[in-house]
């Protein structure tokens, strides 16, 4: 894959908390545009998928198969956000229906512990807590799936076949 497609894989992923820029702004927390708002929602997800390859992808044809599998990609790589952000133990919860409903969710399951939105406390103790947390719950089984997905490329050919 070409380099914009990783660029915009670590921009998607990392876009839903620019909605913090809001504190700044006098946003709430829990308002739509808060944090966990509507950046988060499976609606921005979608519209960011394809965005980003009307934007980004103009030399696949619109329609595809290629086309639809990168709008599905990107809305995934986004959506993972508020996915991993609902499995944490702080915060109001993920307003995963926004804009049509500002209702903030959890999943019954939230082992991973909540950052800090200020960089002095996460760079303290609580915020090495927070780095293994993620680790054990995030990095760790992604890097699982991405060996086992290259491992089945490398036995089966990069057709899958």
């Amino acid at each position: 894959m070409p380099a914009r497609f990783w660029v915009l894989t670590a921009v998607c992923a990392a876009l839903p908390d620019a909605d913090t820029i809001g504190f700044g702004l006098g946003i709430q927390y829990g308002d739509p545009l808060g944090h966990r708002g509507l950046t988060h929602s499976l609606f921005f997800a979608l519209a960011l998928g394809f965005l980003v390859v009307i934007l980004f992808f103009r030399d696949i044809a619109p329609g595809s198969k290629s086309w639809w599998a990168l709008v599905a990609f990107f809305f995934i790589v986004t959506a993972s956000h508020g996915v991993l952000d609902a499995m944490t133990n702080g915060g109001l919860g993920i307003a995963f229906f926004a804009p049509f409903s500002n209702v903030r969710y959890f999943f019954p399951w939230r082992p991973i512990e909540v950052s800090p939105l200020d960089v002095g406390t996460f760079l303290s103790f609580r915020g090495v807590n927070v780095i293994i947390s993620e680790i054990k719950w995030v990095w760790v089984p992604s890097g699982l799936v991405a060996l086992g997905a290259y491992s089945v490329r490398r036995l089966f050919g990069a057709t899958g076949q």
